[in-house]
């Protein structure tokens, strides 16, 4: 495991999300009030920069360009969300909030697993 730090819990107030770079690696990590979760900074539907477009209440984010919903309590979607959030474990120790960076977190691109399939297709 590869911890490294993030940012202090008061650099993220109650329900706000805040971005910050870890070598070189963006992440958005969001206080929904009971703790603090980690993820990629662009919502998995159209990359929309979550830290912009992002709404954080009572434990749920949603991101308001298409209106996609995650409980942050638990890491799932709701509503019309259609592809999960991808999270980085993380911890607190004293003040300070920590992720586990193995490697920077990507969401697959659509077209680009509809090409992997046509591939698979025509190469049968």
């Amino acid at each position: 495991m590869s911890w490294k730090k993030i940012c202090t819990a008061a650099d993220v107030p109650e329900n706000a999300l805040a971005k910050f770079e870890v070598d070189g690696i963006e992440i958005l990590v969001a206080n929904y009030g009971a703790g603090y979760r980690a993820f990629p900074p662009r919502c998995p539907h159209m990359e929309e920069p979550l830290c912009e477009s992002g709404m954080l209440f009572d434990g749920l984010m949603t991101c308001s360009k298409h209106l996609w919903q995650w409980d942050m309590r638990t890491g799932g979607m709701l509503g019309m969300a259609e592809k999960e959030l991808l999270f980085y474990e993380i911890k607190q120790e004293g003040e300070d909030l920590y992720a586990n960076i193995e490697q920077e977190l990507v969401y697959e691109d659509d077209d680009e697993a509809e090409e992997e399939d046509d591939d698979d297709f025509f190469n049968a």
